[in-house]
């Protein structure tokens, strides 16, 4: 997998987000024009994009279109059994303190467990209602 694409409305905030928890910005840019739309399916497109990496290389693309403008789907604060794509985990080391670093830069917690004595979960949601879970492995 190279990225996973997460459509934005306050792209500021969610590159925010994921650079506080811990990605880099790789690049940012505008893209345009018929070759843009016919690539993706949409006729006189204009997006900013945010590139971002894990530690370990894995790619997060954060999209703001601006024409056409972005279109939801469903509420905001959707359930992690909504149809569709609905979280994004990432492994983490200190997950406690990951969490509480989230939380102060606006995160919700949604729960916490410890699984089999091998991880330690969290799931959080972020700006626009995106659902991260962090993974600490513990043994």
């Amino acid at each position: 997998m190279d990225n996973v694409l997460v459509v934005v409305d306050d792209l500021e905030a969610m590159k925010a987000f994921f650079l506080e928890l811990g990605l880099t910005l790789e690049g940012e840019a505008t893209v345009e024009g018929p070759a843009v739309g016919a690539l993706i399916g949409l006729p006189e497109v204009k997006a900013t994009l945010v590139t971002l990496r894990t530690p370990d290389g894995q790619g997060v693309e954060l999209d703001k279109f601006h024409t056409p403008v972005a279109v939801r789907s469903g509420p905001e604060s959707a359930p992690v059994n909504a149809l569709g794509l609905r979280r994004i985990m990432f492994e983490v080391e200190e997950i406690d303190a990951v969490v509480s670093r989230m939380l102060k830069h606006g995160a919700d917690l949604i729960g916490e467990m410890n699984y089999d004595d091998t991880y330690q979960l969290a799931y959080l949601r972020g700006p626009e209602g995106i659902i991260v879970a962090l993974a600490e492995q513990l043994k």
